[in-house]
């Protein structure tokens, strides 16, 4: 066979050169996918395509059910019978400024009975007679603290790990490691009535590509989803068309542009969009369940009706293949000091404030617990409950609890996690956390350990800086661990 070259033979200095300047731009090029500058990826391919786990993940998505304004420790899950016992006498250690107003120094008692429940002999308040039931399926851990004693920070932190806004919460990081499990819906969800307070920073993806941001949606709405509506002038057909056109005209843009990281974000979320049009309004569409499971989530009272959506809608996201879904606490009625954004703040009367905020989520956590269950879900679901921090075991006025920091409680159920398990201990007031202290870093990584993905490898270069979930801590909470 006859071989044809174009161009004159080069010779061996010619030929040392090409291959010196080439090496140069493999260096070049291996250079800036490390700082994250280039993408890996071709325009053409898909960021949210399903990726490989580290290693075998016990659990495949999350449910967390965010108690939004902070539930007191003392009053629902941590009984302490020492405070009961010293109501009105001083607490030892108390600081007046460890909330984020004053508080009187004096013991203030849980006005509610306390029972232990199930095998493992938790206590848990009269408030949640139907959470109650579950709590053998529960891992409790009574040693948590935060940061912050404002609700913001405090919920910037339980998301993202960090106290400020910019980084990326955790649902983004787990649909950056793991991608969709479905293409026609998003693969992290965010519910909420009234937004909570801080808003969309809380679950933003931070300096991840905007892909990996979640949608955030309010159930109650005729069309939950903003802008998912197809104009009325334009037929199917017509509209792909259009998204064909613009694909077309995005991708060569794209190409000449490698520097840009969003640019693969915006094509796929145009073709998200398209494809929820049809699978979202199914998915949110409640009415297809049968009457009597509508009931047993709440939806037929008036206290939980709208946080019984919520945990309903979860759990149908979440069996159409969503990975993430985060359900913030809405309560129709907040007295005793809380308000829409942060219905468990509890600071002027802690009785009135937890016995309506439970009325409106007590029996819809319950029946999610009952649902996932019944449909073998729950053993690789991951239900989370608590809020962004505790209360304190020290009045604020006569009956109410201010912001505290230093010590509450957070159970999970289901996802390989250990039912019954009852992790760390606060002091006798439930004040401060004192044996297997826990921060939001642990529980970041026992999640992402949980689903499959070492925590000190997932990773995203910015900023010439590598960045993780859990920055540089993080231990994995085995001991509550199935």
């Amino acid at each position: 066979m006859q071989h044809h070259l174009i161009g004159p033979p080069a010779t061996r200095r010619k030929f040392l050169e090409r291959a010196g300047l080439g090496c140069g731009s493999l260096a070049l090029t291996n250079l800036l996918l490390q700082e994250g500058i280039v993408s890996g990826q071709s325009p053409q391919s898909n960021p949210l395509a399903e990726r490989r786990a580290h290693y075998t993940p016990r659990a495949k998505a999350v449910i967390w059910l965010f108690q939004t304004g902070s539930p007191s420790q003392v009053d629902t899950f941590d009984y302490k019978p020492e405070l009961q016992k010293r109501d009105g006498q001083d607490l030892a250690g108390a600081d007046p400024k460890t909330g984020f107003f004053t508080t009187s120094g004096k013991c203030l008692k849980s006005p509610f009975q306390w029972s232990q429940q199930g095998q493992s002999g938790a206590w848990v308040s009269e408030i949640f007679p139907q959470m109650s039931k579950h709590v053998d399926d529960m891992a409790f851990v009574y040693s948590c603290y935060s940061q912050s004693n404002n609700h913001t920070p405090a919920m910037l932190e339980f998301n993202s790990g960090m106290i400020r806004q910019g980084f990326p919460s955790m649902g983004s990081w787990l649909t950056y490691g793991l991608g969709s499990e479905n293409a026609n819906l998003p693969a992290y969800v965010v519910m909420h009535g009234t937004k909570p307070r801080g808003g969309d920073p809380i679950w933003s993806s931070g300096f991840l590509p905007s892909v990996y941001q979640a949608t955030a949606l309010d159930p109650r709405a005729e069309h939950p989803v903003d802008n998912l509506e197809r104009p009325a002038e334009l037929t199917n057909q017509q509209q792909r068309a259009l998204l064909d056109a613009l694909q077309d005209a995005n991708k060569k843009h794209a190409q000449s542009r490698p520097f840009e990281r969003d640019l693969n974000a915006r094509l796929e979320s145009f073709e998200l969009a398209y494809r929820m049009q049809t699978s979202a309004p199914e998915a949110f569409d409640v009415d297809q369940e049968p009457q009597y499971l509508q009931d047993q989530y709440g939806l037929n009272r008036e206290e939980s009706k709208e946080y019984g959506r919520q945990c309903l809608i979860a759990r149908r996201l979440i069996e159409r293949g969503v990975r993430f879904v985060q359900v913030f606490a809405s309560c129709p009625n907040t007295p005793g000091g809380g308000v829409k954004d942060v219905p468990w703040d509890g600071h002027n009367d802690i009785n009135e404030n937890h016995r309506a905020c439970a009325s409106s989520v007590d029996q819809p956590t319950a029946a999610l617990l009952t649902d996932l269950k019944a449909r073998g879900m729950l053993d690789d679901t991951i239900v989370i409950y608590g809020g962004e921090f505790g209360r304190t075991s020290d009045s604020q006025g006569s009956h109410g609890r201010d912001h505290n920091p230093h010590a509450f409680t957070t159970w999970f159920a289901g996802g390989g996690f250990k039912g019954g398990a009852q992790y760390g201990t606060s002091d006798e007031f439930g004040y401060k956390s004192v044996e297997n202290r826990v921060n939001v870093h642990d529980i970041h990584a026992t999640i992402l350990h949980q689903m499959g993905i070492d925590h000190t490898n997932l990773t995203y270069r910015f900023n010439g800086r590598d960045f993780r979930l859990t920055d540089v801590e993080g231990e994995i909470l085995r001991e509550i661990l199935a």
